[in-house]
């Protein structure tokens, strides 16, 4: 599904809980070609279209961060689908969505929100991306495969990409990455 904008949400979302001053810094600079695919609303309007991110949007909500997505400040989303969420370990999500654990929420989404727009033809093999959230991302390519890769070894695999808003792209991804930071969630 092309029109899965929810990922936007958290983006901006991120600025609310001072995370964005990382992204300010680079988010004016172009990040490859220009943007020719018509946008379909900012990010917050565009994260009701997707019926794969329900869980993202419900994580975005209890992070605080659903209304954050109007700025101007553009952004690139690796966004979980409702799938990748499900591939957590039992009960991650529950105590991650509790509000006690609003913050570690919040890190977990900026984990996947780069500043910039990428699009995905713009990602080159071995790059280094920083997100929101302060650590780094390496994009992996084979072909026209692309793949992102944490600090710890993990991969995510990209499936739908360059879904557009006017303040940045998403990109859906087949699994949740997990911060170094990330010190866990409060039962």
């Amino acid at each position: 599904m092309r029109n899965q904008p929810f990922f936007s949400i958290l983006l901006a979302g991120l600025l609310t809980f001072g995370i964005g001053t990382v992204a300010s810094a680079q988010s004016g600079t172009p990040t490859g070609a220009p943007l020719t695919q018509k946008a379909n609303g900012n990010l917050l309007q565009m994260s009701k279209l997707s019926d794969n991110h329900t869980t993202l949007m419900k994580a975005v909500a209890a992070a605080g961060l659903d209304e954050q997505a109007r700025g101007a400040t553009k952004y690139t989303i690796f966004a979980p689908t409702n799938a990748a969420f499900d591939k957590l370990p039992a009960g991650t999500l529950n105590e991650l969505l509790k509000p006690a654990n609003k913050s570690q929420l919040a890190l977990l989404i900026s984990y996947h929100v780069v500043p910039g727009s990428y699009l995905a033809a713009n990602l080159k093999d071995g790059q280094s991306l920083t997100t929101v959230q302060g650590e780094t991302l390496t994009v992996m390519r084979q072909g026209d495969a692309i793949m992102l890769k944490d600090a710890k070894g993990a991969m995510v695999n990209v499936a739908n990409d360059d879904i557009m808003a006017e303040n940045g792209i998403v990109h859906s991804v087949d699994a949740v990455l997990m911060p170094t930071s990330l010190t866990g969630a409060k039962k």
